[in-house]
């Protein structure tokens, strides 16, 4: 809840454990008395309470930013900084700034801000459930244009997640350019198809 004179700014991810797909963060300011009913973690809402929600949050913030890190960003430096990474962007799109910003989780993204970190802060804060809700709809909407992209992996079902249907379409197709190859599930060649039998050994030199 915003203090009198005070702007409190709620910062979650969603995709943080995915083997494949961006990691979204948003950034939400609610006022007092906004009336949403209905706020969560969004992991403990239905994807329809989700889009119904979301742009409620939109409607009644006072400022909110939504961004993401790339999967190559998440290659190149680790899930945990890609994921500060995002947090950063979407405190630095808010058209207002938070004198406090509420963060899910207990490392600090150096936002450069007054932050305090808070485990389970999703299920305590209702500005970190809104930004929760509002990450996990826009990166499932992401997830579902990599689905068209790549067809056959099921990314409009379990959204990238390491699922049994996604690990067994990683061993029959391999991986897309949607899949994090710093993640050890994606890195294994031996979960991937070899794509021809090997050849016999009289067929080794032989050309024609």
């Amino acid at each position: 809840m915003n203090h009198i004179g005070e702007l409190t700014a709620g910062i979650d991810e969603a995709g943080r454990g995915c083997l494949a797909g961006p990691v979204f963060a948003a950034a939400v300011i609610l006022p007092i008395g906004h009336g949403i009913q209905g706020l969560k973690d969004s992991k403990q809402l239905t994807a329809a309470q989700r889009e119904r929600l979301s742009p409620l949050i939109q409607q009644q913030a006072v400022a909110f930013a939504i961004a993401s890190a790339s999967v190559e960003e998440i290659d190149a430096r680790n899930i945990l900084q890609a994921n500060l990474l995002a947090m950063r962007r979407a405190v630095a799109a808010l058209v207002v700034q938070p004198s406090l910003c509420l963060v899910d989780g207990n490392i600090d993204p150096k936002l450069g801000v007054s932050t305090r970190c808070v485990i389970g802060g999703d299920a305590l804060h209702e500005e970190i459930m809104a930004a929760s809700i509002l990450a996990k709809v826009a990166r499932d909407a992401e997830m579902l244009r990599l689905d068209a992209e790549h067809p056959g992996y099921g990314f409009a079902q379990h959204k990238g997640y390491g699922t049994a249907q996604h690990l067994a379409a990683l061993r029959k197709l391999g991986t897309c350019a949607a899949h994090r190859m710093s993640f050890a599930p994606c890195a294994q060649a031996s979960l991937f198809p070899i794509p021809h039998p090997p050849f016999p050994d009289s067929a080794v030199g032989f050309t024609q």
